[in-house]
């Protein structure tokens, strides 16, 4: 049996899903909340996808950086 065909939109998915789960791991909550509060913010079409192109060539660590130092920022009004 074989899985399903490797497409652009399934990269970008797994990459989102990379990102959230060491995100919401580095601050100690379920991962279901960070998609909630990024949801709540715009920042997984508006941060993750939009710059998939730039971002998934960075490590993990970077990328949970990045996003939990943007949501912090969205969530006080400092963007």
């Amino acid at each position: 049996m074989e899985g399903s065909p490797i497409t652009y939109e399934s990269n970008v998915m797994q990459f989102c899903v990379i990102a959230i789960q060491t995100a919401a791991k580095k601050m100690n909550i379920p991962a279901s909340e960070l998609t909630n509060r990024l949801e709540a913010q715009g920042l997984i079409d508006g941060r993750l996808i939009k710059f998939y192109d730039t971002l998934h060539t960075q490590s993990a660590d970077y990328v949970a950086d990045d996003i939990i130092e943007t949501l912090y920022n969205y969530e006080n009004d400092v963007h």
